[in-house]
């Protein structure tokens, strides 16, 4: 069931002109709208990739569905698109995406930038090495984003994982795989990464994800918002579960890029970061009937 949104707060910022509203829950969610600049798929790739990513244990925000009414968007004048060119385009009614907004509204509370030393003591720092195998299956086309919350009086800083939009290439719902796209821009995050196990729970999470956790996610989607061709969205669900195999070779090119993101990875790089994965020894559940 939709959260109806019931107050604009403000404008965020990013290139989907996502908007801060307030929910008839009384949560605050970051809403981005179907006719936002970028393309309506972005809609579907932030909902299905946070659900893959919850169902990882990942920490993201919670995503849901959010009604925003032709008389709230009339009476308010925020609620409009920047198309550029001096064109501007009222918000679209309907069900948009929303992201439960992480932390408070107190400044200090959430930032998007740490100094290296409050970095390192992110108190869920390896969780990096988790949303970077995320970012690998689901093909991110963009950098990683995180922001950093904390509550009053604590010192040290909680990563929360957003923006999952170019997953799936974005608009474009296919899988052009480089070693540097999907990963955060400050290798520090990646210091600890030195094994395998560097990346569990989550990895073995996502290689042994149940098909029927992919298609209910997927089918909580409304169709609206990639134009209504079941095909298309059968399709990616497919490649999907196909993907699943593919995660560590992917995260071991990135590793073996001229970025070195995992200096104080032991035993022989070239066998070890290559290792593939094995069907049989991980439980896995594609050979099962997904529909």
């Amino acid at each position: 069931m939709a959260v109806l949104a019931v107050q604009q707060i403000r404008r965020m910022r990013g290139g989907a002109q996502g908007q801060l509203m307030l929910g008839s829950d009384g949560h605050l969610y970051v809403v981005k709208f179907q006719n936002n600049p970028q393309h309506p798929r972005v809609l579907a790739n932030e909902f299905l990739a946070s659900r893959l990513a919850l169902a990882a244990g990942l920490t993201v925000p919670q995503p849901e569905l959010v009604e925003v009414s032709s008389w709230l968007i009339a009476n308010t004048p925020e609620l409009e698109m920047d198309l550029g060119s001096q064109r501007r385009e009222r918000c679209k009614p309907g069900l948009q995406f929303g992201s439960r907004y992480t932390g408070g509204t107190m400044p200090g509370q959430v930032v998007d930038y740490l100094p290296e030393e409050q970095l390192a003591e992110v108190k869920n720092l390896a969780e990096f090495a988790g949303i970077l195998a995320l970012d690998k299956w689901t093909g991110n086309a963009n950098g990683r984003q995180a922001v950093f919350v904390r509550r009053q009086r604590e010192r040290r800083y909680k990563a929360v994982f957003i923006d999952f939009g170019y997953c799936f290439h974005a608009g474009d719902w296919r899988f052009e795989d480089a070693p540097l796209r999907g990963v955060y821009y400050r290798n520090i995050v990646y210091q600890k990464v030195n094994a395998w196990n560097a990346f569990e729970p989550w990895l073995t999470r996502m290689e042994t994800m149940p098909a029927d956790t992919i298609w209910a996610a997927a089918g909580e989607i409304p169709p609206e918002w990639y134009g209504g061709d079941l095909g298309e969205m059968e399709a990616l669900v497919e490649k999907l579960l196909a993907r699943r195999s593919q995660i560590r070779e992917l995260i071991g090119a990135f590793a073996r890029s001229d970025r070195k993101p995992f200096p104080t990875w032991e035993g022989s790089a070239q066998e070890t970061i290559t290792a593939r994965w094995n069907p049989a020894s991980w439980g896995d559940t594609m050979s099962r009937a997904v529909h």
